[in-house]
């Protein structure tokens, strides 16, 4: 999976592209997960914003 993800963004059409790892919390256990997305750099802030 990570080669994949590395070998995509050396590409020209790649850099456009981030990856967001957020940490959520569980309401049943309290610990921390851990979700990552690609997004398109000009989206970031509003996936981070929860929009």
């Amino acid at each position: 999976m990570a080669k994949k993800v590395v070998a995509t963004l050396k590409t020209a059409t790649g850099k456009d592209w981030a990856k967001v790892i957020r940490a959520v919390k569980s309401e049943k256990t309290g610990a921390y997960t851990f979700k990552e997305e690609m997004v398109p750099v000009d989206k970031v802030q509003d996936v981070l914003a929860g929009k």
